[in-house]
């Protein structure tokens, strides 16, 4: 939805399939209408034709990846589709730019009708509009922006998960437990409840989609920001012999952090502290990520023991925490959101792209392949047994993780939902199709409804300040 996710995705999230048990009520108030990750055995979703339970989304990596929603690509399916029918259809509105008419207020009244209409259709038991819409309109006349209710900001979150046209694992937006932590705006509170918020979704390896929702902007205050693109990451830094130590992915904030007093050590897989800005202009607070809530896999082959000696190891929690979440044109810049890995992000993206951990050499190697000339599929070989042992180890170790075919399959589930339902399913074929096998997964044979990037709710980029 990383480490595209951003990715990854970071982008990061797919689904096992034995999914998560339904999560147990979270600190900061799972609002009404957040529903909690569950089982998904059958991949149905709940409240559309059966009850799907798990978690996977969006996230977004530096480079292209299977899942994401803001990596570019030129390869977009252009299909038309028929746009959801009556009032309550989404109307697409052009991103904010950041410059605003000196009499606008800072809140669009329209993008705010759209949404509220939507939710009421979308949520019949909430009854009619007219009076919420009346309110909304009329804070939005006197302060300049307007508050969400629990249901609307929890309702409104799992939109956005639906709409991410980089996300394979749509099947579960139903599924996403929403934190609404929106009374907290300090960098140590923040700091707190990401700690937190990776706790529960770890969940002791039966990984929940969380998403935790903090302070939105308001006219003349802007939010808190979490700097890091994800809450667990690896640094990464050029060693004194020139060669690579760690995740280039991860150079930028590891530099910035040791700006701001970190110690960073000679590890390869050394977790980043969390960076938490308040303020425009203000220094950046850092903190450790306690022990307890960074849980790690390490990689080991089935059929080869070698494998063990390369040292490789992954987090479990793919969580996003550079894109922020709009809903009904209020920003909420802090709000980072899990869903769980699929084994390619992590076996043919963060461990094999050369401008990551670029391991397809080394494995290449110790499988005694001919890496003479491209002819011989030496890089195909060995990114197959890489990502042969992301999925033993994830599995062996308890740990949620899907497979590209079992996830492709149930994408294709979620775009015939969807369609029964009367709503299109805008997809960017180039994230949506695997980055290993592509042509054997059935989202290669097909056409998607074009990608709406002014669709909202959504995860959009993140402002500057």
């Amino acid at each position: 939805m990383a480490a595209a996710p951003a990715a990854g995705c970071p982008y990061a999230h797919a689904h096992p399939a034995a999914a998560p048990p339904p999560a147990s009520a979270t600190s900061g108030a799972a609002t009404s209408g957040a529903a909690t990750s569950g089982s998904a055995t059958s991949g149905d979703a709940p409240g559309e034709d059966a009850a799907a339970r798990g978690a996977g989304q969006p996230a977004r990596r530096p480079t292209g990846h299977v899942t994401g929603p803001l990596a570019h690509h030129a390869d977009e399916a252009d299909r038309p589709a028929d746009a959801p029918q009556g009032p309550a259809a989404p109307r697409t509105v052009a991103p904010r730019t950041g410059a605003v008419d000196a009499g606008a207020p800072f809140t669009d009244p329209g993008q705010a009708a759209d949404f509220i209409r939507q939710f009421h259709h979308e949520q019949p038991a909430v009854g009619d509009p007219a009076g919420r819409l009346r309110a909304v309109l009329d804070e939005i006349d006197a302060t300049g922006t307007y508050e969400h209710t629990p249901a609307e900001l929890a309702y409104g979150a799992k939109l956005a998960w639906r709409n991410a046209a980089r996300c394979i694992g749509r099947l579960y937006w139903r599924s996403l437990a929403v934190r609404d932590l929106r009374h907290l705006a300090s960098a140590d509170d923040i700091a707190a409840e990401c700690f937190e918020h990776l706790r529960l979704a770890g969940n002791g390896g039966r990984i929940r989609p969380v998403v935790s929702v903090f302070a939105p902007d308001r006219p003349g205050r802007p939010a808190a920001r979490i700097l890091n693109q994800q809450l667990v990451r690896y640094a990464g830094h050029p060693g004194a012999d020139g060669a690579w130590i760690g995740d280039p992915a991860g150079a930028q904030p590891a530099a910035r952090a040791r700006d701001l007093g970190w110690k960073c050590g000679e590890e390869r897989f050394e977790v980043l502290p969390l960076l938490v800005q308040e303020r425009p202009g203000e220094r950046p607070e850092w903190y450790e990520l306690p022990d307890d809530s960074t849980l790690e896999v390490e990689l080991v082959h089935p059929d080869h023991d070698w494998f063990a000696e390369l040292g490789l190891r992954w987090y479990a929690v793919p969580a996003i925490s550079d894109m922020t979440l709009e809903i009904g044109g209020v920003r909420y810049p802090t709000a980072p959101f899990n869903g769980w890995y699929m084994g390619t992000e992590i076996g043919a993206r963060n461990l094999a792209d050369a401008d990551r951990y670029d391991m397809l050499a080394t494995v290449a190697e110790r499988l005694g392949l001919d890496t003479s000339s491209d002819r011989t599929l030496w890089r195909d070989r060995a990114l197959v047994e890489l990502n042969v042992a992301v999925l033993h180890s994830f599995q062996e170790a308890g740990v949620t993780m899907a497979d590209h075919h079992t996830e492709s399959e149930r994408f294709l589930k979620h775009v015939a939902r969807e369609k029964r339902l009367g709503r299109p399913t805008p997809a960017d074929w180039s994230w949506i199709v695997p980055p290993v096998s592509g042509g054997l997964t059935p989202v290669y044979h097909r056409y998607y409804d074009p990608v709406d990037p002014s669709l909202r709710p959504a995860f959009v980029a993140r402002e500057p300040w």
